[in-house]
């Protein structure tokens, strides 16, 4: 059983990765309800944190089902990351993890994210600064390297457990793929088999179907996986991964009912935290994955996208479950 600290997680625990303007705890408790194991907040910046900005601090807020939960941080500066360290301990998550994986160019930029794997002595000192300031276990996301050129994921990974990181997630691009590409997990593979590594290593890239997840975890060893964009609209995911390890058979894929409620679901609770109006708009974004592939469904997507008022949605939702009552969907 892989160990986080005090944290117990199952067998072999399936994460939900944290995504920038998804991840947030009405997205959380979908995918907590349908099995992950283990859940981050999006991203904070650790000098938004600082500089008490609004939209980090309101990324802060974690509830008790969703544990074990941890909070994500990035920044290129030590007393920052220390700083913003100490202000994540006092909302109680499981876990602080450091982001230094995130390829987008405002992140990089700023000698954050995976800028830091070309400098991997300012990424051993930014860890360093972050596990002085806080008792909470403290764990890292990361690449393989910069570009095909510079993988540097070995030397990453003993460096930063020789200091006390307690788990290690590898997305398996380069900086320079960003989430183009095929990704390789041979080089997850490596790390993990490395006699001196005992921390756990999870591995993320392309797990998209329960195969693929059995797969790599018998062709790879790593002691968990981390799902991403394939969780976004298809929280049934985590669930389907787990049965079919344990069967060996599929679930029956979700119907349209489920798909709906699920929809549903997940805007009543963005607007409950959010509020209403920022809630509505940022549900927005989702509707395509959760209605993806249905037959004839454009109508409904452009009222899903266009109407404003909590209470007009649920009545689409209303009308979208009448006509599409019994709709069967292809395996």
């Amino acid at each position: 059983m892989p160990k986080i600290g005090t944290i117990e997680l199952p067998e072999f625990p399936l994460l939900l990765a944290p995504m920038e303007d998804v991840s947030d705890p009405p997205f959380r408790r979908l995918c907590k309800l349908h099995g992950a194991d283990l859940m981050y907040s999006e991203f904070i910046s650790s000098e938004g944190l600082i500089r008490d900005a609004i939209k980090s601090r309101q990324k802060l807020d974690i509830f008790d089902y969703e544990r074990p939960v941890g909070i994500q941080i990035f920044g290129g500066d030590e007393e920052a990351m220390a700083m913003s360290a100490k202000i994540v301990e006092t909302v109680q998550p499981d876990l602080v993890d450091i982001n230094f994986g995130c390829p987008v160019k405002k992140v990089v930029s700023k000698g954050a994210g995976a800028g830091v794997l070309k400098d991997v002595d300012l990424m051993v000192r930014l860890t360093k600064a972050v596990i002085k300031s806080t008792s909470l276990p403290v764990t890292v996301k990361t690449r393989l390297g910069w570009d095909e050129a510079s993988i540097n994921i070995d030397e990453v990974a003993e460096r930063l457990q020789d200091i006390g990181v307690q788990a290690l997630s590898i997305h398996a691009r380069t900086r320079a793929q960003m989430y183009k590409g095929h990704s390789d997990w041979a080089h997850i593979a490596r790390v993990k088999n490395n006699p001196r590594i005992t921390m756990p290593i999870f591995g993320n890239g392309d797990i998209d179907s329960p195969e693929k997840a059995l797969e790599y975890k018998n062709k790879f060893g790593i002691d968990g996986i981390m799902i991403g964009r394939a969780a976004i609209g298809y929280p049934w995911i985590f669930n389907e991964i787990k049965h079919f390890m344990k069967t060996g058979e599929h679930l029956p894929i979700p119907t349209m009912k489920d798909r709906i409620e699920a929809a549903r679901n997940h805007l009543i609770w963005s607007v409950e935290w959010k509020n209403e109006r920022v809630g509505v708009v940022e549900m927005r974004r989702h509707y395509t994955n959760y209605f993806k592939g249905i037959h004839g469904f454009k109508e409904y997507k452009q009222k899903l996208v266009t109407t404003d008022g909590l209470h007009q949605l649920l009545d689409v939702f209303k009308e979208i479950e009448e006509v599409y009552a019994g709709y069967q969907f292809e395996v």
